[in-house]
């Protein structure tokens, strides 16, 4: 129906606003355009999503369908949570007084359209040139807007912003070796940039700062319940504890088997035994500083998974659909602790291109070795957030393309680097890949009780059973003891964790939440078919109506699974 159809045009507009959102989702409007960090505009954002948000909540849905009906409602907590965002204080301010952004604000467009757009390469750098010459405007709209920023959070913007002019030198190497026509227009605007910078960074620095960022347990549980989790904060601590309990009798399980199999002294702990396991599956580097054995590897494990599941034909892996795999640039490493995923943009026609970032470092090196580098590929590859991601993209839902559901994502690609050993990818090294993957996901645990003390404030959330000391009054060093202790990370991968654990309010929760949903989804329907599928016939069947369903919470899943007699 028309209305209908004129109220999700609504939607798309109020989400394709910002220009970073347009390059990330594929649509060209605002291409040339850094986003506004003014709050003013701020103040127009939420005035036109309450607006929007009226207008849905309002729509008669009795003449609408059930895929309608269900977008309806993911449009209006999409929009409810774009609000929430915008609003909720702590200090007395919002996050946008409060967070400094310029490294992420000024890089994250120029860099997809670097790297990952098919067009050709003078249209983009119009836009790259264009955003180049906003660069110092941007950043005295953001500097009159800051107003005590979190300290952290300075640290960490200074530290992307001092990445950018080697990132700005390399997008003029490139338009030099493509003969961009406006290469002296281009070199004015990165010259102003970087003097543009140069004064931000001084001025930043001299800012007063705070060391809160908490934001209390009511706006936590908003937050929550914005993401689409129906559960309590005790719900969700009580299941981390659990969780933590769980797995560490698995790793003792694995690590008795280990250390008999390797002749191992029997005294030898879990850390010791993680670091014989990482030194003795190290990959082999050609030349010490060089990482480009390691993203070989990512590379031909990539390839070697994918060959694997369509011998099994597990899960519909379509045409059209492609990875980049490349080392994360050093301006966005300190927000990405070893891996993360860009999906691919949902609404640029042709093939669905996603880029995996790598952070590598000799520090980092015992995150990518032989055991560990199979797993990553499955939680950031296929089968895991690019299938996933890849997939939604084609949905014909407006809606489900634009929706972030971060626990049906994360609970998906968790959930596989369980069942991929399980149905015997690592062969021989099956015990050993588990029990390095038992320790990494151990971190979903502790971000459970990171993400709740985080938000809240409250120490008693890292009580998770484990023993470590929490009584400093840096909460960023409580956390990291926790992380530490829990999953050996090096120091470098446990401060980028903390980095992001701290910004994302609800989102590092999501990973553990999202798992255990996705498997009681699935054990729900093994119930519910009983006599009629089971076995790799099953798998295939929830597989497939997981991905086909899009983007959406794990509980407005379980509708459309209930909707197709699955559950």
């Amino acid at each position: 129906m028309r209305e209908y159809d004129i109220l999700i045009e609504k939607f798309h507009d109020f989400f394709t606003q910002d220009g970073n959102a347009c390059v990330s989702l594929g649509v060209n409007k605002h291409l040339d355009d850094l986003p506004n960090p003014s709050l003013e505009n701020a103040a127009l954002r939420i005035a036109a999503g309450k607006k929007l948000l009226a207008d849905i909540i309002s729509f008669p849905k009795g003449v609408l369908e059930f895929d309608q009906i269900l977008d309806l409602d993911l449009a209006a907590l999409a929009v409810e949570f774009a609000i929430y965002s915008l609003t909720y204080r702590f200090n007395g301010k919002t996050q946008l007084q409060q967070k400094p952004t310029a490294g992420a604000d000024i890089s994250d467009g120029m860099f997809l359209l670097f790297i990952n757009d098919p067009r050709p390469s003078h249209e983009r750098l119009d836009h790259i040139t264009a955003r180049l010459e906003k660069v110092p405007q941007y950043l005295e709209q953001l500097l009159l807007t800051l107003d005590t920023p979190v300290e952290r959070w300075v640290s960490m913007d200074i530290e992307k912003v001092n990445g950018l002019p080697e990132f700005f030198e390399t997008l003029y190497n490139w338009a030099k070796s493509e003969q961009y026509n406006q290469l002296e227009r281009l070199a004015a605007a990165k010259q102003q940039a970087n003097d543009a910078l140069e004064e931000y960074i001084a001025k930043l620095k001299a800012m007063p700062t705070t060391t809160n960022f908490f934001i209390g347990a009511e706006q936590a549980k908003t937050c929550i319940a914005l993401r689409g989790i129906d559960k309590s904060l005790e719900e969700l601590h009580t299941m981390a504890v659990q969780f933590l309990q769980d797995t560490g009798k698995e790793l003792e399980l694995l690590s008795g088997k280990l250390i008999d199999k390797y002749s191992l002294p029997p005294t030898t702990t879990l850390e010791e035994l993680h670091t014989f396991l990482n030194q003795r599956y190290q990959v082999k580097l050609t030349h010490k500083d060089s990482f480009s054995d390691i993203l070989l590897r990512y590379k031909e494990e990539k390839d070697k998974i994918i060959k694997y599941l369509q011998k099994k034909e597990l899960f519909p892996i379509g045409e059209g659909q492609d990875m980049l795999i490349m080392q994360t640039p050093a301006f966005m490493a300190p927000s990405i602790p070893a891996g993360a995923m860009v999906s691919p943009p949902p609404f640029r026609p042709g093939t669905k291109t996603s880029v995996i970032y790598l952070t590598l470092s000799q520090e980092l090196l015992d995150e990518h070795t032989e055991l560990s580098i199979p797993s990553m590929m499955i939680h950031e590859g296929i089968p895991g957030h690019h299938l996933q991601l890849a997939t939604a993209a084609n949905h014909p839902s407006v809606v489900r393309r634009h929706f972030d559901a971060m626990e049906h994502a994360e609970g998906w690609t968790t959930m596989l680097e369980d069942y991929m050993l399980d149905i015997g990818y690592m062969g021989e090294l099956t015990d050993e890949a588990r029990f390095c993957a038992k320790r990494d996901i151990s971190r979903i645990g502790a971000r459970v009780a990171i993400d709740l003390y985080f938000m809240t404030g409250d120490i008693k959330y890292l009580d998770v059973g484990i023993d470590v000391d929490v009584t400093s009054d840096d909460p960023f060093i409580n956390a990291g003891k926790l992380l530490q202790k829990v999953t050996g990370f090096v120091g470098g991968r446990v401060q980028a964790e903390l980095n992001w654990y701290s910004q994302e309010r609800a989102y590092p929760l999501c990973y553990l939440t999202g798992n255990k949903l996705v498997w009681e989804l699935k054990t729900d329907m093994v119930k519910a078919q009983q006599g009629k599928l089971e076995g790799f016939e099953l798998d295939k069947v929830f597989h497939s109506m997981y991905l086909k369903a899009g983007n959406m919470p794990v509980a407005f899943l379980r509708k459309v699974f209930e909707h197709e007699k699955l559950l």
